[in-house]
């Protein structure tokens, strides 16, 4: 049984104007990646919205970041049960095999996931607290970053809070995987949490106390 299905004619399209034209400028570079292997800089992970840019954001080139993308860009905490874990298999391989110097949390703006989990733990969305729900079970990482900030009156500020503590509870997570606090500690490592204002095109990182932004 086969469900795949051929490429839509834009994307066919667009693949074609960039074999043609930055991979030929490219070339030689794409030839190193490929006989060289990968060695990124740094780990960016990021929310899978589609207006989450990381590598046009800063400019960078193939093969300098490590990409790994969720919903509402968390990381879970350290939990070595042997079940399936994406994000935290991602940050091990970025750590121990790649070797990155930096991991970034780069939470956004309008975060439809931060915002899901700010009506699920209000109680305004029952399908979330579903056994069945993946996103409501992923979004219960963020729970308790609601309860830091539920005491906020206005509820637009309380989800945009809530996208800013998305990254301190990733930052905060990250510290628990071993391998990471070795790293940091032996300087071999430094973790970043930024937040994008995506209509602005302003950043802001967290310097441990809050979000100032990057000038």
């Amino acid at each position: 049984m086969s469900n795949g299905s051929p490429l839509p004619a834009y994307l066919i399209q667009r693949y074609n104007g960039w074999k043609a034209t930055k991979y030929v400028e490219n070339k030689v570079w794409y030839k190193h990646l490929a006989e060289d292997g990968q060695h990124p800089r740094a780990m960016v992970i990021s929310c899978c919205d589609s207006r989450v840019h990381a590598t046009a954001i800063f400019g960078s080139d193939t093969g300098e970041f490590f990409i790994h993308r969720n919903i509402a860009n968390l990381v879970p905490p350290y939990s070595p049960d042997g079940d399936h874990h994406g994000t935290s298999a991602a940050v091990e391989y970025a750590v121990t095999s790649l070797h990155v110097a930096h991991i970034i949390v780069l939470g956004h703006s309008n975060c439809g996931g931060v915002s899901a989990c700010h009506k699920m733990c209000s109680g305004n969305a029952p399908e979330l607290e579903e056994k069945s729900s993946f996103v409501g079970r992923w979004m219960d990482i963020l729970r308790p970053g609601f309860e830091r900030v539920q005491h906020i009156k206005n509820t637009q500020s309380q989800i945009d809070a809530l996208e800013r503590e998305g990254v301190i509870i990733s930052l905060e997570n990250l510290m628990g995987f071993p391998f990471v606090k070795a790293a940091v500690e032996s300087d071999t490592l430094s973790l970043h949490g930024l937040w994008n204002d995506i209509g602005e095109g302003s950043l802001f990182f967290y310097n441990g106390s809050g979000f100032q932004p990057v000038l």
